[in-house]
């Protein structure tokens, strides 16, 4: 061995560098191979359930407005010279039901970051005790006036959005990080799963409050009398649904504070082996064994590279194009259907014209048709992910989504007006908005349309993210992909809304959403098959990446 003075040489340096990462490789290995090979078991469940619920929330919080906004239009909004139920402008309707999606844009940002810097752990009880209030005061917003009602409505649905945002990326990398390398896939798509139940309690809840304050409180409907028939106690009927969503959270709590760091967080990011198989020792059916006869690593690994370096865009800038893109393009078109389902269901005959209804009946009758749709056709759509995910693989379940959402899409939109019929074919006296339609068929369409949104990119863009980055990345690449999604919620909610509220335009506006999800498939080739890998081999951080690579060549060449 040469030394110069009193130092080694640099060829001993590297060599002792190359010691320890082979030692950090070795720990991490006997974590890793225990976390994959663990046989799935109660813990993993209740893993799935804990992180799951905070879906469920944010489902609920995001989707449940869909079933009484023309409620707060018919109670606040009321104009008697236009001879119609009263309806928020246009502006107003785009703000209630988008701000929450502004709000959870910034906080996958910020939450995505704040995961990979403090932990997990650490932020996950911030996001779920900011949901929980925020849901609460959504309900008791206050004012004077109507304007002063919607805007303090329209805060607090901002910062339950931003609580909301947190719970993305730091649900998928926790679960991604707990489970095994078999069922990986199945266990992020069935906490994801859990946004479909959340749609479907959200109907569920607005269609038993409405219906309780219908039975107690009857009232004529419109066209017999344009006042009464908005009754006053229906203040009452869209605050107690909102509020509702914060309360699953808040049995929750208590179980996620009790969950354990990642050990794959521990182990890549804060560098400790010892902590990181002790944790998940509590968890598992055994105990995980690291030498630690093993050299000393240093407690906080120097990474190689730095996020969205020249490094990082080499070898992940593709992946993080390709799940920004088809997260962002997938959005669009999910919330437009989303959020426009109360304008949708007239033309499919699920709720009759408004003036055949008094105000708490319509509340009813559009959270009937929300609860019957997200049944039949949400739901099943986010199992047939969990239970398929692993045996077929992302990539066919993302490209065949997206092929056959654009192509039913394109069917509804060009065939639009016989699919719907048209109001000046309906006798006088009918309740139906449209007529002479094919509301049947319609009803198919829109049906197989969100089945086919999540059995494909609505639960696979949320699952890849929490995979093929490294950890000390992975909760903010997350993040990222989601907000791109939110970006594309948000176009969904300010752009195509104002198109579904003119007869006309909408056709115009499904045939647009349809080339959208054909964009999304193109661009679904930039992203990798992860099926059956385990995540250091898709986030490169296995033993014979990067610097350690590099150390052996050097030691060859001299």
């Amino acid at each position: 061995m040469l030394y110069i003075g009193n130092c080694p040489s640099l060829i001993h340096l590297l060599q002792l560098c190359y010691s320890f990462s082979l030692a950090m490789a070795d720990g991490s290995r006997d974590i890793f191979s225990a976390l994959d090979n663990a046989k799935t078991q109660l813990y993993h469940f209740k893993a799935i359930v804990i992180a799951g619920m905070g879906f469920f929330t944010d489902a609920y919080d995001l989707f449940c407005i869909t079933a009484v906004t023309k409620l707060i239009g018919r109670l606040y909004y009321y104009d008697p010279s236009k001879g119609e139920p009263g309806k928020l402008p246009k502006n107003v309707n785009n703000a209630i039901t988008g701000v929450a999606l502004c709000g959870t844009l910034a906080g996958q940002l910020f939450f995505g970051w704040l995961g990979d810097k403090l932990g997990r752990k650490q932020v996950y009880g911030i996001t779920l005790i900011t949901m929980v209030g925020c849901a609460f005061a959504s309900g008791l917003s206050f004012g004077s006036t109507p304007h002063s009602v919607i805007a303090s409505l329209c805060f607090f649905r901002f910062w339950l959005g931003f609580g909301i945002g947190g719970d993305y990326p730091l649900s998928a990398v926790i679960m991604s990080e707990y489970a095994n390398q078999k069922t990986r896939g199945a266990f992020i798509a069935a906490v994801f799963a859990m946004q479909g139940v959340g749609i479907l309690v959200a109907g569920a809840v607005a269609m038993i409050v409405s219906k309780s304050f219908l039975v107690a409180y009857k009232a004529e409907v419109f066209s017999k009398n344009h006042v009464l028939s908005t009754q006053p106690e229906g203040d009452y009927v869209w605050r107690i649904v909102l509020m509702f969503g914060a309360v699953p959270a808040m049995l929750t709590y208590y179980w996620r504070m009790k969950m354990p760091e990642t050990a794959r967080f521990t182990a890549l990011v804060r560098g400790n082996h010892e902590k990181a198989a002790a944790d998940m020792a509590k968890v598992l059916a055994h105990d995980i064994l690291v030498d630690e006869s093993r050299p000393k690593i240093p407690t906080v690994p120097n990474p190689s590279y730095k996020l969205l370096s020249r490094e990082f865009v080499r070898r992940h800038g593709l992946h993080l194009l390709g799940t920004t893109t088809t997260w962002f393009l997938l959005d669009i078109a999910f919330y437009s259907l989303q959020l426009t389902q109360k304008d949708i269901y007239p033309a499919t005959g699920l709720v009759p014209k408004a003036s055949s209804m008094n105000a708490i009946e319509e509340v009813y009758k559009i959270s009937k048709a929300m609860f019957l749709v997200a049944l039949f056709a949400t739901v099943p759509g986010y199992w047939f992910t969990v239970f398929l995910i692993d045996r077929i693989g992302r990539f066919i379940i993302q490209l065949g989504g997206f092929l056959l959402m654009s192509i039913f899409m394109a069917v509804i939109g060009f065939q639009y007006n016989d699919l719907r019929g048209y109001k000046d074919k309906c006798p006088s006296d009918s309740t139906d908005e449209f007529c002479e339609g094919k509301p049947y068929l319609f009803a198919a369409l829109y049906g197989l349309t969100l089945f086919f949104a999540n059995f494909g990119p609505n639960s696979t863009t949320f699952i890849v993210p929490a995979e093929i980055f490294p950890a000390r990345f992975r909760s903010t690449c997350h993040g990222i992909s989601a907000a791109a999604g939110k970006a594309g919620a948000i176009i969904g909610a300010f752009v195509v809304q104002n198109y579904t509220q003119n007869d006309e335009k909408t056709k115009r506006a499904i045939v647009s959403l349809s080339v959208v999800n054909l964009i999304g498939f193109l661009f679904s080739f930039l992203v990798p098959e992860t099926k059956g890998k385990s995540l250091e081999q898709l986030s490169g951080e296995d033993v014979n990446e990067g610097d350690s690579e590099g150390v052996k060549k050097a030691d060859d060449t001299v």
